[in-house]
This record gives structure tokens, sequence and C-alpha cells, in this order.
């Protein structure tokens, strides 16, 4: 696979929609990007809170911007903060460094990420993990 059709994400998004439910967790917000960082897809579940979408979107796009998932972002943030929040601020506080952004690999080729947003961070993250894996790819969580 040499790129992120629809058709695939939109299995991405239906798994992580589906492991929401398994787990009985808080609606979410599922947005996924190109390697572009552009959006392919997003949804939200019925009920889900103010600004879920933007931190779904934050989630990935902080995983695309420095090429690794969002929990490696947390780490570096609790070691380097003043280097999370410059780069935060060239980003426009685009940038969410909590667990939930998940790049999409394909062998080693990016082919994007996906943020969730709703539940723990946690939560979040095992849902974007079980969308990817679901669609076949490899998940970069961090």
């Amino acid at each position: 696979m040499a790129e992120l059709t629809l058709d695939t994400a939109r299995k991405i998004l239906d798994a992580a929609f589906a492991k929401a439910t398994e787990l009985k967790l808080k609606p979410l917000v599922v947005t996924i990007l190109d390697p572009r960082g552009v959006i392919k897809l997003a949804a939200a579940q019925d009920g889900t809170s103010l600004m879920r979408a933007e931190i779904a979107h934050g989630k990935a796009y902080g995983a695309l911007a420095l090429g690794m998932g969002s929990r490696a972002l947390y780490q570096r943030a609790q070691e380097q903060a003043f280097f999370i929040d410059a780069v935060n601020t060239m980003a426009r506080g685009a940038l969410v460094p909590v667990p939930g952004g998940v790049l999409i690999m394909d062998d080693f080729t990016l082919l994007g990420a996906v943020g969730v947003s709703g539940d723990t961070s946690d939560n979040d993250e095992a849902c974007a993990v079980a969308g990817i894996e679901a669609a076949g790819l490899k998940a970069n969580a961090g």
C-alpha cells in the first residue's frame, strides 16, 4: 500500500469505534490525517463533549509533525517541556502531546496518523491502535 485510501481510513474508523463500544468508553472523536496532515476522515460519536474534534486532530497532527506517536510526545514534554512548548508555539498551538495520536505505518512507509479523543488518553490510544491494526497496518503510538 503506497497511500492511505478512503476505504482504509473507513476501516480504521469503524474498528476504532468498535473497540470503544467493546470497552464501553465515553463517546469518541476519531480523526485520520494523511501524511501531509490533511483530514482524510473524521467522525464523532453521539454525545461527545466540546473540543473533542480539535483535541483528536491535535493528537494526530502532533504525531505527524514530529514523526512519533503522541505517547512519545507526552514523554518528551515531561523531560523537555520547553522544547514541546516551543514546537507547539511554532505550530500555533495545534499539538496535543498526550497519548491518543498514533502513526499509521505500512512496513516503513508513513501513511498518516489517527487521533482519538473522548475517554482517557490510554483508552483513546487503544482505540487508535485497534483501528490501525484492523486495517492490516502497523501502529506507532510512541
